[in-house]
C-alpha cells in the first residue's frame, strides 16, 4: 500500500541517512557489537551530517524542526539495515532526551548542553529506572536534597541505555520523597561529577552495541542551575514526554517487521526442500501472507499516529495501542520469520537471528504490554 506520509524532502533524508547507514555503520556493526558501545568518533560523524537534534532550534546548532517524520526515518532505517543495536542510541539521544531539554531548559541551560548535543560532542541519556523500580515510577527512590544552591542526590539507576556513554543524563529523582509521584523533578547530572559513578555495561541478550549501564549516586552535589523545569513536576514533565516515546518504539517496531519479511521472502524462494521452493508449501505461504497483512495493517495505524502526533492531537491511549500491538508483532513477525529460516535462523550471521534477539526487549521497555494494555483498559472507564 502506497504511504502519503511523506514529501520529496523526507525522501532525500531517508537516501541521505540510508547511504550514511550503508557507508558508516553496517560495516561495522558486528565489530561494535562485540565491544559493546559504538565508538564517539561516530557520534561525531553524526552530528557533522546533521542527525542529531534535529529538533533543537537552529541558533544552538540543531536543525530546527518540529516535524517529527524526519525522526521516524531514522527510526524507520536502523530498524530496516539490522543495525538496531548501533543505532537506536541516536534515537534515544534524539527523540527521548533532547524533548526534555527543548521544552523544559532555561536559557543558560540550553546554551550549556544544547550545541554540543547536536554536534555529538555530548551524548544524552535518561535515568529513570532503578533496581527495585520499573514500570512504577511513583517508587523513584532516588533522592535529591537542597542545600542551598546545590542538590545533594543519593541512589542508583540500572538499564540504562547510552548509561556508559552519555554526558548529559536526565535523572528522575524524589525532591520531596513524602508526595509520591507529586514529589518527583528532573535533574541533569554529568559527567565528572564527584561521586557519581558507572557501574557495569550490562550483557544484555540483544542490541550488544548499544552500552546500557549502571548508574550510582553516593552524595552527589549537583547545582540547582540543573534542574529541569519546576521542581515537583517531573512527573508529570515524563507523561507528557512518554506519548513519543511510545510512538517511536512502534515505528521501529513495524520497520523490524517488514525487513524481517523481506528477508525471509528472499530466503524462503531461493531455499529447496523436496524439489521446490519452501515459501511455495502452503502452510508456509498462508503464514507468510498473514504476517504479510498483519504487517500492512500495522503500518496504517502507525502512520495514521505519526499525523496525529505532528497535530499535536495523539492520546496516551493511541500511543500505548500502538507500541502495545506493534511490538507483540514484532515479536511475533521475527520468530515465525526464525523459524521459517530453519537452522539457518539460529546463526548470528543471518540478520533474522540478530533482529529475534534485539527485538525481544521492546514489549518491556518505554512501558510494558502489560502497563499498555492498563492504559487502554483506563481510557474504557474500566
Amino acid at each position: 500500500m502506497e504511504r502519503t506520509l511523506f514529501g520529496d524532502e523526507h525522501d532525500l533524508f531517508r537516501t541521505t541517512f540510508r547511504q550514511w547507514l550503508d557507508n558508516e555503520v553496517v560495516p561495522h556493526h558486528a565489530r561494535w557489537e562485540e565491544e559493546g558501545c559504538v565508538p564517539r568518533d561516530l557520534w561525531l560523524e553524526a552530528g557533522k551530517h546533521g542527525f542529531l537534534g534535529l529538533t533543537v532550534p537552529e541558533v544552538y546548532g540543531g536543525g530546527g524542526t518540529d516535524d517529527y517524520r524526519y525522526a521516524a526515518i531514522m527510526a524507520e532505517e536502523i530498524g530496516d539495515t539490522g543495525v538496531i543495536g548501533s543505532g537506536n542510541g541516536f534515537t534515544l539521544h534524539n527523540d527521548i532526551v533532547l524533548p526534555y531539554l527543548v521544552s523544559l531548559a532555561d536559557d543558560e541551560q540550553r546554551q550549556r548542553w544544547l550545541p554540543g548535543m547536536c554536534s555529538g560532542e555530548l551524548i544524552g541519556a535518561i535515568a529513570m529506572t532503578e533496581p527495585n523500580t520499573g514500570s512504577d515510577l511513583a517508587g523513584v527512590r532516588t533522592t535529591a536534597v537542597r542545600h542551598g544552591d546545590t542538590y545533594v542526590v543519593n541512589g542508583a539507576k540500572t538499564f540504562i541505555s547510552n548509561g556508559i556513554s552519555s554526558d548529559v543524563v536526565v535523572t528522575v529523582v524524589k525532591t520531596d520523597p513524602a508526595s509520591g509521584h507529586r514529589g518527583m523533578s528532573l535533574l541533569v547530572l554529568e559527567r565528572g561529577m564527584a561521586g557519581f559513578e558507572r557501574g557495569r555495561n550490562l550483557d544484555k541478550l540483544g542490541m550488544h552495541a548499544q552500552d546500557t549501564g549502571e548508574l550510582f549516586f553516593t552524595d552527589v552535589e549537583v547545582p540547582a542551575s540543573n534542574l529541569l523545569g519546576d521542581e515537583g513536576k517531573g512527573f508529570t514533565y515524563l507523561m507528557t514526554n512518554l506519548a513519543q516515546e511510545r510512538l517511536g518504539i512502534a515505528v521501529g517496531a513495524v520497520a523490524v517487521c517488514e525487513a524481517a519479511l523481506r528477508w525471509t521472502l528472499d530466503y524462503t524462494k531461493e531455499r529447496k526442500a523436496f524439489g521446490q521452493p519452501i515459501g511455495s508449501f502452503q502452510h508456509n505461504k498462508f503464514l507468510l501472507a498473514e504476517l504479510a497483512t498483519e504487517t500492512q495493517v500495522a503500518r496504517v495505524f502507525v502512520d495514521r499516529c505519526i499525523e496525529l502526533h505532528i497535530e499535536g492531537r495523539l492520546s496516551a491511549t493511541e500511543a500505548s495501542m500502538a507500541k502495545y500491538w506493534c511490538t507483540e508483532l514484532q515479536n511475533k513477525v521475527v520468530d515465525r520469520c526464525v523459524q521459517l529460516h530453519g537452522g539457518y535462523g539460529y546463526m548470528r550471521e543471518y540478520p533474522i537471528a540478530r533482529a529475534w534477539a534485539d527485538s525481544r526487549i521492546q514489549t518491556i521497555y518505554g512501558g510494558t504490554t502489560e502497563i499498555m494494555k492498563e492504559i487502554i483498559g483506563r481510557s474504557l472507564g474500566l
